[in-house]
């Protein structure tokens, strides 16, 4: 039976493929003048220009553009100082004294000074401001200012990677000049006040986001005269204006036209290892995902393996998506990450018990588990969710699709108003807690299954006051360990960085970070030929 259904889902892919290929796939000789931004597509439109309010990954990247912090990372991914000029750290960890470069100020001329980082840190702290950043700053005790120039944060425990948490654009200066004068409308100045290279000039919606540079930015000119941040949450879409010229850089592609491109057009496709994960997140809070069991038998009955290699593909590049039981990437972990003890049973084993578990939680076939799938709108967001549907119906499972565009998809998802809803994180640092973090209650809004069990908590606490690297490690995998034990989300794969560059781009790195600071990149002179 399961042979079948994926045979049919396989053949529906072909057909979408072939449709897909056509003579407006291939490039036009369109023209480049030499003062034009840089055009770089995003899979979603920015939710907001807060860094502090918003969390979504199209509005962190814009926002890194637009405001920097005392780090910041360079084109190869790398953290190096940024509004900082020094940086000690106290023998124990715990303290570190940072001191601005001279001179640094905002767009509008404003002094950029020690108590703007006090202040933001505040902010972020604030329940009132009602930032998703709280958990994620939460290893920080204090944020003091010394003088004018010198700025003091003191920790609960040591943290290493603190330099890579202050690169975030959450934690970079913003203008409490114009905050305080203004209040929630600051962000509604055009241009809008920043502290990095690039100051935003127009934000037409669902169209795009233009960025000119910054007259007052501390740093060498950036490369290039703008960046327009466009959005397309079609990526069959934002291929074909790659292909078509009529943008510089696309941040992905459709997984299932791997092959084509590569054999079509290698010098665009470009794929890196990448720190993050895809999965499915259940809501806890009510039925019928309130029962173990249930999600359990869910978990156990979706072939990752399949999806990773036929659903998904392979590439010419050696480098493909690998299948997730966890939620933690294995570069992490030295390579080992979390599996269960059902991973390695055959597929019939699996489903045969996934139907005792629904059996045993009321669920059979007289009353058979009817619920929707919730992804935003993309391709492969759908191909996900009806595979799983597919492979569903083999235990007796109705699983229905229901789509929605990315911001009402994730502000139902932070309501809590779904059952079963596309998920994923991208790391904001290289650290194993920034992936589990975020499954507390003081998460807020961000813990989108509602998951609250102190045991994981106490774990979780541990790990990160844990000093030795070693048991550090083993800690932060037992912490996962209680939260995947408890099935609160489907993970199906550890992401891969695609993107589509044209070959006249430089300055664009690849690296596992995924991060390429716009001021960084050009056109040579064959962009306008």
């Amino acid at each position: 039976m399961m042979r079948h259904h994926i045979s049919i889902f396989i053949t529906i892919i072909a057909a979408f493929m072939l449709m897909s290929c056509s003579a407006n796939d291939a490039p036009d000789n369109r023209k480049i003048s030499d003062d034009a931004p840089i055009i770089r597509l995003m899979d979603a439109d920015a939710r907001g220009l807060d860094p502090q309010i918003m969390s979504d990954l199209s509005s962190v990247r814009v926002a890194m553009d637009q405001f920097e912090g005392l780090t910041r990372y360079d084109e190869n991914g790398h953290v190096i100082l940024g509004l900082a000029k020094k940086m000690q750290v106290s023998a124990d960890g715990l303290i570190w004294h940072f001191t601005l470069r001279e001179g640094v100020q905002f767009s509008d001329g404003q002094k950029i000074m020690a108590a703007h980082f006090a202040r933001g840190f505040a902010r972020i702290m604030d329940e009132k401001s009602a930032s998703p950043h709280r958990a994620l700053f939460g290893i920080i005790k204090s944020v003091e200012p010394q003088g004018a120039d010198q700025i003091v944060i003191k920790l609960y425990q040591p943290f290493p990677a603190l330099p890579q948490l202050l690169a975030h654009p959450a934690m970079a200066a913003l203008p409490f000049h114009r905050i305080d004068a203004v209040g929630d409308k600051w962000t509604q100045d055009r241009p809008m006040v920043g502290s990095g290279p690039y100051i935003l000039s127009s934000w037409q919606l669902n169209q795009k986001l233009s960025l000119v540079i910054n007259p007052q930015y501390h740093g060498s000119r950036p490369k290039n005269n703008g960046v327009d941040w466009t959005p397309s949450d079609n990526k069959q879409t934002a291929m074909r204006r790659i292909l078509a010229r009529q943008a510089d850089i696309s941040g992905d592609y459709p997984e299932s036209r791997q092959e084509w491109l590569q054999k079509n057009y290698p010098q665009l496709v470009r794929i890196s290892p990448y720190i993050g994960s895809y999965y499915f997140v259940f809501n806890l809070r009510k039925t019928p995902f309130n029962d173990a069991r249930v999600r359990r038998a869910l978990s156990m009955a979706v072939n990752r393996q399949w999806m990773s290699e036929k659903m998904l593909g392979g590439n010419g590049a050696n480098i493909s998506n690998q299948p997730a039981y966890g939620v933690v990437p294995p570069s992490l972990y030295d390579g080992a990450a979390y599996r269960p003890y059902w991973a390695n049973w055959p597929m019939e084993m699996r489903r045969t018990e996934a139907r005792k578990l629904l059996s045993a939680a009321g669920y059979g076939p007289n009353n058979p588990l009817s619920f929707d799938i919730r992804y935003n709108s993309s391709s492969e967001h759908r191909r996900a969710a009806v595979a799983m549907a597919t492979m569903w119906r083999d235990i007796g499972v109705d699983a229905k699709n229901l789509n929605s565009e990315a911001s009402l998809h994730f502000d139902m998802l932070r309501r809590g108003d779904f059952a079963l809803a596309r998920s994923g994180w991208i790391a904001d640092y290289a650290a194993p807690e920034n992936f589990l973090a975020i499954h507390q209650t003081t998460s807020g809004s961000q813990n989108y299954t509602g998951y609250n069990n102190p045991a994981f908590v106490n774990a979780l606490e541990m790990a990160v006051a844990e000093g030795n690297e070693k048991k550090r490690m083993a800690a932060m995998q037992y912490a996962e360990k209680i939260m995947m034990d408890d099935n609160i989300v489907i993970p199906l794969y550890f992401y891969i960085s695609r993107a589509l560059v044209q070959p006249y781009i430089r300055g664009y790195e690849d690296n596992p970070a995924n991060i390429h600071p716009s001021q960084f990149i050009w056109r040579t002179k064959e962009a306008m030929k």
